[in-house]
């Protein structure tokens, strides 16, 4: 499948919702931390991918702050990522999450809460992740630090407050 991905638009939202419900097995705790994010002015990016002109996934990006050596610099989480259940499993997600991390080329980190055997492969490590302490830290918490890492900003994490709805 070949879906087009392209910002969210008003029209969308609606189906947002609806995929994100989904795509998680009945929870409304993934939607509607998509929906607080966009309310809150915290999402940076929100992306769908279309087939046949039908949501059939969709990926956010929200400002994160990390307390660096230096001062408060962002970053950016990449939550959550769901696609339609009827079209897992045939790289639906994967171009959402690549041209996300595309666009966001001129972000310094990029951190996310995932299975790293499936995270990986876009570049996100755990060992990366341990250089930025969250509520989230542990086996699953990955970052990709965009550039030299030697370079980047290093610290603790804060997420948007809408993370709290996923807690």
């Amino acid at each position: 499948m070949n879906p087009i991905v392209e910002p969210e638009s008003p029209e969308d939202i609606d189906a947002i919702y609806q995929l994100n419900v989904a795509a998680f097995d009945g929870r409304t705790e993934e939607a509607e931390l998509v929906d607080a994010l966009r309310r809150d002015g915290d999402l940076l990016l929100s992306l769908v991918a279309h087939h046949d002109g039908v949501v059939v996934g969709h990926v956010a990006f929200s400002r994160v702050v990390i307390d660096a050596a230096d001062g408060l610099v962002g970053g950016v989480a990449l939550a959550p990522v769901g696609v339609d259940p009827r079209f897992q499993r045939e790289g639906v997600g994967s171009v959402l999450i690549e041209t996300g991390i595309a666009l966001l080329s001129d972000e310094s980190v990029l951190l996310v809460v995932g299975d790293p055997a499936y995270y990986t492969r876009f570049g996100f490590s755990v060992a990366a992740g341990e250089r930025y302490p969250s509520f989230y830290s542990g086996p699953y918490f990955m970052a990709l630090v965009v550039g030299d890492p030697a370079v980047g900003p290093i610290g603790p994490v804060t997420y948007a407050e809408a993370f709290e709805l996923v807690n």
